[in-house]
């Protein structure tokens, strides 16, 4: 770092221009509750267009991929490494301001900084804004880091919107998609080239929180198995006349199968193992069903999440052996869907170092978490690039409207990127 600057953090006007520019964002995307801000839709495109206007006020150089992503940069071609730094700026449906816009803003604000105060990195910074990471819209996450590396399956393009039945693919042609290219798997960016990817993002759980840590460094993410829908065939009848043995009741058979889950995820934890299971979707038709109605069918959800990919195979298994023994108890019939897999990743051990030297070197506390949650440095890692990520202290968790990251908690992330920006070599 320049010995004429002070830490970032410390720079009022800094702060000054991160609270402007979430707060405009913000009113620009206002929902009835939170913010909506949809993937390759309305919002996303709308706070896009604001980042890019922002960055033509600044003098940034300006390009955009075939996947709609944009990046930002201080020179107008780059063809060294680079460390690419960013996060994506879409929402779940009304949801909360910071789940991936702090580590855009945080991104902005490095550009910003190095450019009024005439800083020179090692290595060349680029910004990348990326589109789609949140599941919630169309069922499949991380759609813009995925594309990047031509990851993106026909499947995924036909994926349907989870209200009006808009494919995947035309929502992206609207959004300026090149879907030629994304359609033959071609790689939208050069990993060799680049260094490292470093994305800041508010901790989606209670840890930091409960720790009293205004940041921590990400060791890891875990990856997740998705069942998105289930479903569970019984038979269904009256419900005083039929007796226990000769009843197919497919609520309680679902019962049964999470039940046996958990059992499985506590003997696990035991054991010392990473895991964690929710079926957040579980319900029976309300059009035909009724509080004397045995139910004959439902419908429900399964995820598992590890940071260990044999322990989210092995859950799989489970998963269905369970429901032959279910089927054969109760007289039931499941029926699943296709997995959707994420694979874990982990950060790199060099990239966890820098960044906890440059937090510790700041004053803040030397402390690494693993992520649950999934983001796009799990795409970057997966595919070989050197990974880190610095995690926002959150209070009220994520994907919900009452997010509360304080803004001096989000200047020290930013901050600590800052020097480790400046200290890499």
């Amino acid at each position: 770092m320049s010995k004429n600057t002070m830490p970032l953090h410390k720079e009022a006007w800094i702060e000054e221009l991160a609270i402007k520019i979430f707060n405009e964002i913000e009113a620009l995307t206002k929902d009835k509750v939170g913010v909506s801000r949809e993937s390759y839709g309305k919002g996303e495109t709308i706070s896009i267009n604001y980042m890019i206007d922002l960055a033509k006020e600044f003098g940034f150089y300006i390009q955009k991929d075939a996947a709609a992503n944009v990046y930002l940069s201080l020179e107008q071609s780059i063809k060294n490494n680079y460390i690419l730094i960013g996060s994506h700026i879409d929402s779940v449906p009304q949801g909360g301001n910071f789940d991936g816009l702090a580590g855009v803003i945080a991104g902005f604000l490095i550009l910003v900084y190095l450019k009024e105060k005439k800083v020179k990195t090692s290595l060349p910074i680029k910004l990348l804004v990326l589109r789609g990471e949140e599941s919630a819209w169309y069922g499949k996450n991380c759609i813009g880091s995925k594309a990047l590396f031509g990851l993106i399956s026909q499947e995924d393009l036909n994926s349907t919107h989870r209200s009006n039945g808009k494919e995947l693919s035309k929502a992206m042609t609207e959004s300026g998609v090149k879907l030629d290219q994304i359609r033959k798997c071609k790689t939208l960016i050069n990993k060799n080239e680049i260094e490292a990817f470093i994305e800041i993002h508010i901790e989606q759980g209670p840890i930091l929180v409960d720790k009293n840590w205004p940041i921590a460094i990400v060791t890891g993410i875990r990856g997740n198995y998705r069942h998105h829908k289930i479903r569970c065939k019984g038979t269904a009848g009256h419900s005083g006349t039929i007796p226990r043995y000769l009843r197919k009741d497919a609520v309680f058979a679902g019962a049964d199968l999470i039940t046996r889950m958990d059992d499985h995820w506590n003997t696990i934890e035991q054991h010392g193992g990473d895991l964690v299971l929710t079926s957040g979707i579980f319900h029976t038709d309300v059009d035909n069903q009724a509080m004397s109605r045995i139910p004959g069918e439902i419908l429900f959800s399964f995820e598992s999440r590890s940071q260990d990919i044999s322990t989210l195979d092995a859950l799989e298994g489970l998963l269905r052996s369970e429901c032959k023994t279910i089927e054969r108890e109760k007289g039931v019939c499941f029926e699943f869907d296709n997995v959707i897999k994420s694979d874990p990743a982990e950060c790199n051990p060099e990239i966890i170092k820098k960044l906890l030297d440059a937090s510790d070197s700041l004053g803040f506390p030397r402390v690494s978490v693993a992520s649950g949650a999934t983001h796009d440095a799990a795409i970057f890692s997966n595919q070989g690039i050197k990974t880190g990520m610095i995690f926002i202290r959150n209070d009220k968790g994520s994907h919900n409207p009452d997010e509360r990251m304080e803004i001096k908690d989000f200047m020290k992330s930013v901050s600590t990127l800052n020097k480790f920006l400046n200290d890499y070599e």
